[in-house]
C-alpha cells in the first residue's frame, strides 16, 4: 500500500528508492537491530564451514541465536538455504557459544545457557517471489520473511510476511529432505496448543475470550507462541501470558514507576502481587481466574501496546 504525506490537506504520494546493494541493507539493519527485532547483535559475516552468515544475532528473551540474511535477488529457496545456516549452528554449536563471548564483554555463554530449540533465521529482502512466500506455509517453520522498502522522505519499513494458518507440517518436507528432517529433530516452533494441552477448559475459554477481545480492539497485535509463554507484540514485545493448570498470568511491561502509580489508582491492584522484574524490565503480572475484572486488565493491555516505541 502506497504511503502519503499531506500537504494543504492534498496526499502527495511518498516514492520508494531502491537498495542499490544487499550491504546497504545489512548496514541499517544491523545498526539497529534491537529496535526492529529487539535482538543483539552478535557478529557480521560469520564464516564458518564454507559458509558466511550475513549477521548473527541473539535473542535474550528466548536465550537463542538468530540468523539474519539479506537479498536483492529472488533466486534462492528460502527452505535449503535457511535449513541449511540451521543445520550449520546445531552441528557448531561450539563456535557459536564461542563468538558470542568474543564479541560480548558484559556477559559470556555456556552451551546450556542456550535454547537451541528456539533458534530462527530471518531473510530480509525488498520483495519475495510468489514461491518463496508459498514456501513458509507450514506451522512449524523456523523462518520468517522480512519485507523492507525505502523512502524518499528518509523512512524505512520492516514488514514480516505472515503466511495463512496452516495445519500443514515441513515435517512433510523431512520427509524427502534430510537436512530439514534432521533440523526439526531439534528445533521447535511453539503453537497455542502448546500451551493448552495441560490447562483445565475453564482457562482454555479464558485465554480464547482474552485474545477476541484484545483482537477485537486491535488486530494489530500478535500473540506469538515461544516456550515458556505466548508474548503480545506490536512492534515490540509489551505483554507476556503464561499458563498454570488453573489460572492465566498476565505479564505487563512497564517503566518502573509507572507501574506502581498504575497499580495505586487501578482497580487490577487486587489481582497483581506488585512490581517486579521479567526479563531486566520493570512488570507486573495479574492473575486470572475467572472473568470478573477482564475488561479492565485488557485496557491495561491496550493502553500498555500504545506506549510501545
Amino acid at each position: 500500500m502506497p504511503l502519503f504525506n499531506v500537504k494543504n490537506n492534498n496526499l502527495i504520494r511518498i516514492k520508494e528508492l531502491v537498495f542499490k546493494l544487499e550491504k546497504d541493507i545489512q548496514t541499517i539493519t544491523e545498526s539497529n537491530l534491537e529496535n526492529i527485532f529487539n535482538l543483539k547483535f552478535v557478529k557480521s559475516e560469520f564464516a564458518l564451514n564454507n559458509l558466511r552468515i550475513d549477521t548473527l544475532a541473539f535473542d535474550e528473551q528466548t536465550k537463542s541465536f538468530v540468523i539474519i540474511e539479506y537479498k536483492r535477488d529472488k533466486n534462492f529457496s528460502v527452505i535449503d538455504q535457511g535449513y541449511a545456516y540451521l543445520s550449520l549452528m546445531l552441528n557448531n554449536k561450539a563456535d557459536f557459544i564461542l563468538e558470542f563471548n568474543e564479541n560480548n564483554d558484559n556477559k559470556s555463554l555456556r552451551k546450556d545457557d542456550v535454547d537451541w530449540s528456539q533458534s530462527r533465521i530471518i531473510f530480509i529482502s525488498p520483495s519475495f517471489s510468489k514461491y518463496q512466500k508459498q514456501a513458509i506455509n507450514f506451522k512449524d517453520l523456523p523462518i520468517e520473511l522480512w519485507q523492507i522498502t525505502k523512502y524518499d522522505n528518509q523512512t524505512i519499513q520492516y514488514l514480516q510476511l505472515k503466511s495463512p494458518d496452516s495445519s500443514e507440517s515441513i515435517n512433510v518436507v523431512g520427509d524427502k529432505n534430510k537436512v530439514v528432517k534432521e533440523v526439526s529433530k531439534e528445533v521447535k516452533v511453539y503453537a497455542e496448543e502448546d500451551h493448552l494441552i495441560n490447562v483445565t477448559d475453564d482457562v482454555v475459554s479464558l485465554y480464547k475470550e482474552i485474545k477476541e477481545k484484545i483482537s477485537e480492539i486491535d488486530d494489530s497485535i500478535a500473540f506469538n507462541p515461544q516456550r515458556y509463554y505466548i508474548s503480545l507484540r506490536k512492534d515490540k514485545n509489551f505483554s507476556y501470558i503464561k499458563f498454570t493448570k488453573s489460572k492465566i498470568d498476565i505479564v505487563i511491561l512497564v517503566p518502573y514507576e509507572e507501574g506502581k502509580n498504575k497499580l495505586r489508582h487501578h482497580k487490577v491492584t487486587q489481582l497483581s502481587e506488585g512490581v517486579q522484574k521479567f526479563y531486566g524490565r520493570a512488570c507486573f503480572t495479574v492473575h486470572i481466574t475467572d472473568s470478573d475484572n477482564l475488561g479492565e486488565v485488557i485496557d491495561l493491555i491496550i493502553e500498555t501496546s500504545k506506549k510501545i516505541n
